[in-house]
């Protein structure tokens, strides 16, 4: 067991900053990473004997992305650095941890949850094929592996992680049969005047866009995917455009609904939770500086919200400002202050993309009763709602009933999907039928591991 510490978890653009922010005021935390090497998702790394350039490899944000690298890489040896270390619970002051089989208790006086945020999926039939990939998964198998998911890919969904790695796919050289959009294009029109507060990003999104028309991609906007079809692996998709229906043949989907951040480790250090309407779901809740209402607790990047990578490692270093503050050390408070009005502004731009990329609010309604909801064990769309016919409405009710949660995953692939459909089939608000609650292990652990007490 570890002396008591402070621990940053996740070695993304929220948790380098904040690990940097605290080094440079004298304070050497202890910073635990699932990945091998720092970056997180938007600046994974390859492995160290590949060779592509980080041009190639991040576009337009390569100069971003070997800042962080470099800082992580002068991070590694004055701070307790641990990478390939997941985080499966936490209390009493106290993280599980485990890292090549072995399992380690980590002790700490104050934390930074810097967890980062996955892929929101709205399942749809067929999506349980061999070749279905969510769009994080095919970005991590081109940026960290060197390869495609598949020969012909679609792209379905929304949001702008839909056009970035579309966009990568096809400068790398493999074929991209389409992008298929459920916004309407009228729909980014009218959020114009939200997203032209921050123009480099509003110029990337668009130049991704328009060098995928330029190349002879076809994008469809307003365009819905209905199912998946294939035998022993992925062989056509067909997707809707109002009445229109057709089918194109592929071998590899990738499709999300934008992001979902990953609370569960906050929400079992005991950070109390609110509704936030722009990202649709349950969030810790945090102030300006990043506290949350936990004791020692603070909270940054995506974890806590989606706002981007910009943003996350303003809010890694405003948290650790924070947290020193707290602990007694002198810091800048104007620049405190400066960080806290740089994310307001890019908390306009987000409202911006949410009305630029709306969700599909018909989703649940028009869902099959067929329709596997939760893979992991197997629950349908049609179970859930047969609990829900019982008189259960809220959340972990109806996860006890039929499991929908329960599995590996500990519904962080379908507990979005799940509460839309209890919501709609119940008739209540989203807001209304609770949040499943987090459990340990947060993530799935292997078999044989002996714990450590």
């Amino acid at each position: 067991m570890s002396e008591q510490k402070i621990v940053i978890v996740g070695a993304g653009p929220a948790g380098i900053r904040a690990a940097q922010t605290l080094l440079a005021h004298g304070v050497a935390p202890c910073l635990i990473d699932e990945a091998a090497r720092g970056g997180g998702q938007i600046y994974r790394r390859q492995p160290a004997n590949f060779q592509r350039s980080p041009h190639k490899l991040y576009g337009f944000e390569a100069s971003k992305a070997e800042a962080i690298h470099r800082t992580a890489d002068e991070l590694m040896t004055q701070v307790d650095y641990r990478p390939d270390t997941l985080v499966w619970n936490a209390e009493s002051n106290r993280l599980d941890t485990l890292r090549n089989g072995r399992s380690e208790v980590v002790e700490y006086s104050k934390i930074i949850v810097a967890t980062g945020a996955t892929d929101r999926i709205l399942p749809v039939p067929g999506w349980t094929l061999p070749g279905v990939y969510s769009l994080g998964a095919a970005q991590i198998a081109l940026k960290y592996q060197g390869c495609a998911i598949g020969e012909r890919v679609a792209f379905c969904g929304s949001g702008p992680l839909l056009y970035l790695v579309a966009y990568q796919y096809a400068k790398a050289g493999a074929k991209v049969v389409g992008v298929f959009d459920s916004a309407p294009f009228s729909a980014q029109l009218r959020a114009l005047p939200a997203l032209v507060g921050q123009p480099s990003t509003l110029a990337k999104g668009m130049y991704y866009r328009s060098w995928l028309t330029a190349h002879g991609i076809p994008v469809h906007q307003g365009a819905t995917l209905e199912r998946i079809e294939g035998e022993q692996r992925v062989g056509s998709i067909t997707w809707r455009q109002g009445q229109n229906q057709q089918t194109l043949a592929c071998d590899a989907v990738a499709f999300a609904h934008a992001l979902r951040s990953e609370t569960q480790l906050a929400d079992l250090l005991g950070c109390d939770f609110h509704w936030n309407e722009l990202n649709r779901a349950w969030l810790p809740t945090r102030n300006s500086a990043g506290r949350s209402s936990a004791e020692g607790v603070y909270l940054a990047g995506d974890g806590a919200g989606i706002m981007g990578a910009d943003a996350a490692e303003m809010a890694g270093e405003r948290a650790a400002l924070a947290l020193l503050e707290d602990s007694g050390h002198p810091v800048d408070h104007t620049r405190g202050q400066q960080l806290e009005h740089k994310l307001a502004s890019i908390e306009r731009f987000r409202h911006g993309l949410e009305t630029a990329f709306p969700f599909p609010t018909d989703w649940a309604a028009n869902a099959p009763d067929e329709l596997i909801i939760c893979r992991c064990e197997e629950v349908s769309v049609g179970e859930v709602r047969a609990v829900v016919d019982e008189g259960h409405w809220e959340l972990n009710r109806v996860k006890a009933h039929c499991r929908v949660g329960m599995g590996r995953c500990q519904g962080r692939m379908c507990g979005s999907a799940a509460a839309e459909i209890v919501a709609q089939h119940s008739g209540r608000a989203l807001d209304s039928i609770g949040r499943l609650r987090g459990q340990a292990p947060i993530k799935p652990l292997p078999f044989g591991v002996e714990i450590e007490q």
